[in-house]
């Protein structure tokens, strides 16, 4: 989900993506993960919800005192059954129907057992990583540009997960990110908008090759409160889920990236009158489902994470017969302990958080990714601890926390570990 500069509004949930990514600058969002044991003061590592509006720096300053220590990391889900992501014989992997328990197999056309096998059409160009996160923790996200002053290495080797934005068009190349990969032991995922479209894609206005464009489509509903160059989709679009899955998708992995980042999928939770613009109705709700499923048919092998949208809508949905969750890799939800000038625990998303991370899914045989980021303002020595606090509690329920500065305003890389 997106939000605008915080003098519009503050209450809302944020969103990474940002306009100031048209002007070329890099927007790094810093991350880092502490282990369950090391509660900063004022915290307590619960598995539960705390109350809505419940500040939860640590006492002593506002800037938040002195924070836990940086010592391992929580598992990032529960056990279970899950389904296990394998890449079955033949051509053209495609899901099969969910079995008993939590997950679904994925497995090609050609086989029905779940090892062995090619991988199918439409899989991985450039790398071959297969369902699930081996490595849960630290993770990162940056969008925009690649500047000469980004330091390659160091992000490669300090987060095991890496998420930009690898549309051609912004300037990653298939070498770098390949040095993000770092030989395999990291996986490198792409932002990719599905619920709205921004303006400044290629494919906005213009057709690409046996496609429609995000207008040609006529999928196109309201303007993206806030952000006057965006707007939503109706997901149920045939040829707007044509575009995403055999368009955007493809020329995404054809950079070598190990799976996606889903973006703005919380328009199948909108509803017909939503504050942000958007309306969509259940067809089109049910249309977003249908789409993701698409996509794990087009990839079977890559990696899937939705950002927000962690309602029933999605935790207990199904699209041809599958239950949804299966599909997915991991979620990742915004703003659940800070966003900007409010640091507070979000109950009510926290709750849905932790209804995931209870399913016990375990695609690839890893368990289910849960990714949180939270937003204080500025990456800034004064920040730390509060920051440090944050990740702490984060990891005690299992989740892989990175803060950053200010939700569409990333400008700077930003390693926690740097300040004093």
């Amino acid at each position: 989900m997106k939000m605008p500069p915080f003098s519009i509004v503050d209450t809302r949930p944020g969103r990474r993506r940002a306009s100031a990514r048209r002007a070329g600058g890099l927007l790094l969002a810093c991350g880092l993960c502490f282990g369950a044991a090391a509660c900063g003061s004022g915290i307590t590592a619960s598995s539960e919800p705390k109350d809505a509006g419940t500040d939860i720096r640590p006492s002593g300053s506002a800037s938040g005192g002195s924070g836990g220590s940086a010592s391992g990391g929580a598992s990032s889900g529960g056990s279970g059954s899950g389904g296990r992501g394998t890449t079955g014989g033949g051509s053209g992997g495609t899901a099969g129907r969910a079995g008993a328990g939590s997950g679904g197999r994925v497995a090609g056309s050609g086989g029905a057992s779940s090892s062995g096998g090619a991988t199918g059409s439409g899989g991985t160009t450039g790398s071959a990583a297969g369902r699930g996160f081996p490595d849960g923790q630290p993770w990162v996200a940056f969008y925009g540009s690649p500047m000469a002053s980004l330091d390659f290495a160091k992000v490669a080797a300090t987060f095991r997960i890496i998420d930009i934005d690898a549309d051609p068009d912004v300037g990653f190349s298939p070498a770098q990110i390949t040095q993000l990969r770092s030989s395999g032991r990291n996986r490198v995922i792409s932002y990719m908008n599905v619920g709205s479209c921004e303006s400044f894609r290629s494919y906005y206005a213009t057709n690409p090759a046996g496609h429609k464009s995000c207008q040609g489509s006529g999928a196109l509903t309201d303007k993206y409160f806030g952000f006057a160059d965006e707007m939503w989709a109706d997901l149920s679009n045939a040829a707007y889920q044509d575009l995403i899955v055999n368009y955007v998708a493809p020329r995404l992995a054809a950079q070598g990236v190990d799976g996606f980042f889903l973006d703005n999928m919380e328009v199948v939770e909108h509803g017909l009158s939503p504050s942000q613009g958007g309306p969509c109705n259940a067809t089109c709700s049910q249309g977003g489902l249908d789409l993701v499923w698409q996509l794990r048919q087009k990839f079977p092998d890559k990696l899937i994470v939705m950002q927000n949208a962690i309602t029933k809508t999605t935790r207990e949905g199904t699209t041809h017969g599958v239950a949804y969750p299966s599909l997915l890799d991991g979620v990742s939800v915004e703003s659940l302990f800070a966003n900007g000038s409010r640091v507070a625990t979000d109950a009510s998303n926290l709750k849905e958080v932790l209804a995931w991370r209870d399913l016990g899914l375990q695609p690839g045989g890893h368990p289910f990714w849960l990714g949180a980021e939270d937003y204080l303002g500025a990456c800034s020595a004064a920040n730390k601890a509060t920051a440090t606090s944050i990740s702490t509690m984060s990891a005690a329920m299992g989740l892989s926390e990175y803060v950053t500065d200010m939700s569409g305003q990333q400008h700077a890389p930003c390693f926690w570990s740097d300040f004093p």
